[in-house]
């Protein structure tokens, strides 16, 4: 192979990898101020607003506590998106053809969460709606982009390239939040009330996201492998097929899956603390939107530093054990929480730079390890099933936690019981061998894992 020839592919490669960055660019921000700031305590405003006597929404007659109606949809959504993610996977791996299934699920995203401008009065409903389509629709959009990441970059680049995309991500979120933060703050200046400022906010990031997934649309390219055939997408029943023979393939790769065991767990937790901490700030502590709106840009700040350090410690001491290193200081940092006195917001900051220096990392570092133990040509089969692990199977927290406060009332309580979730996954995943499960999914080894 020329000189030329290396040199050319090494560009190619280069300019997807930054077309690749680019939808966490363009997603991150739903995460950001959809998820983490506004639509918790908003949606759980509207959802008070059209509750009984007793503080109970009925939706199709079944009583629910109107603080726990996010947490609820939340899970609801991890459980659709459980249901659509193999179907996305086995059909991408068969075609060959991920970018239109990864526009479908992005767009689809896009406009409901840009139709949550309407979400006003009473209509915790259609918020509830709204977020359950949205939040599914990231989930499969994120399997299908997190797949990308073994093709575009080599075992040895992995690490770097998917801190890099953690970092792209949680760069785009504080853009965006100081942007929501002068609105929000100044509405009365703009001429808007204090709930169009959040629904504006809200459609926002709708609109960041349809936009920005032009770049990854138009760089990133699909690839045919040995097991694609291009007219094979199939009806639903053949995709249940694919996916029952990725299980049987998976139970061949036992270390595999002790990865992704651990992996259900303590990302768990880390999914529920970001689309809690919120609804905990502004219920339990007292805290106003704005220093919400702070703290979470703290957090979007020291991740991207926290992502990039965290994949240099990678490269020095392992990713794994930087991983476990990052579930030590969760744990630290979640039992702080709980201490935390009602309306100090100086210690809320606090405790967001914690969050902040190890959130992006554990997230990044966790998809680089993964990718290395996924056998070549079934990447996104692989990926779907650790989306689930992801925010597919990241239903038990949010349920945990909404469960906790309608039976103690009490939001301390609900926070504190995630600890669970860091330390059981510290066990788990120091229990896998990840060199020979390397090996045994047919990759090379890094020097450094």
């Amino acid at each position: 192979m020329g000189t030329d020839t290396v040199q050319e592919r090494a560009a190619e490669r280069r300019r997807e990898q930054r077309g690749w960055y680019f939808y966490d660019w363009a997603c991150s921000v739903y995460s950001t101020s959809v998820l983490t700031v506004f639509l918790g305590p908003y949606l759980t405003s509207v959802a008070k607003a059209a509750a009984d006597a007793d503080g109970f929404v009925r939706p199709l007659g079944v009583p629910l506590r109107a603080g726990s109606f996010f947490a609820y949809c939340v899970s609801a959504a991890v459980i659709l998106s459980i249901c659509v993610m193999p179907l996305a996977g086995a059909a991408a791996d068969r075609t060959g053809r991920k970018k239109p299934l990864l526009a479908l699920a992005a767009y689809l995203g896009a406009a409901a969460t840009a139709g949550m401008f309407f979400l006003d009065g009473d209509r915790y409903l259609l918020g509830g709606l709204l977020l359950i389509v949205a939040n599914a629709s990231l989930t499969v959009s994120m399997m299908l982009y997190n797949s990308y990441l073994p093709q575009i970059a080599p075992p040895e680049e992995r690490d770097a390239v998917s801190s890099k995309g953690w970092a792209f991500g949680y760069g785009a979120g504080a853009l965006v939040l100081v942007a929501n933060l002068v609105l929000y703050t100044a509405h009365d200046s703009f001429g808007v009330s204090e709930s169009t400022a959040v629904r504006i906010c809200l459609a926002s990031a709708g609109v960041w996201w349809g936009v920005f997934t032009l770049i990854p649309l138009r760089r990133l390219r699909d690839r045919r492998t040995a097991g694609s055939h291009p007219d094979d997408a199939g009806p639903a029943p053949r995709g249940w097929r694919h996916l029952a023979a990725t299980v049987r393939d998976m139970r061949r790769q036992p270390l595999t899956l002790a990865f992704l065991l651990a992996y259900l767990v303590y990302n768990d937790g880390i999914q529920t603390v970001i689309s809690q901490a919120s609804v905990y700030g502004s219920e339990e502590l007292g805290l106003d939107q704005s220093t919400l709106i702070v703290a979470v840009l703290l957090v979007q700040l020291l991740a991207v530093a926290g992502a990039l350090g965290m994949g240099w410690l990678a490269r020095t001491y392992g990713a794994k054990r930087t991983i476990l290193g990052s579930l030590v200081a969760w744990t630290v940092t979640l039992g702080a929480g709980y201490f935390l006195p009602a309306g100090a917001p100086g210690w809320f900051f606090v405790l967001a730079a914690g969050i902040g220096l190890v959130l992006g990392g554990s997230q990044a570092l966790s998809r680089s390890l993964f990718s290395h133990l996924v056998p070549p040509d079934k990447e996104a089969e692989y990926f779907a099933a650790y989306e689930m692990s992801d925010r597919g199977m990241s239903w038990l927290g949010p349920l945990l936690f909404g469960l906790t406060y309608q039976l103690t009332g009490s939001y301390r309580d609900a926070i504190i019981s995630l600890v669970a979730f860091f330390v059981l996954g510290f066990v788990l995943l120091a229990r896998v061998p990840v060199r020979q499960a390397v090996r045994d999914a047919g990759n090379p080894v890094p020097a450094r894992i």
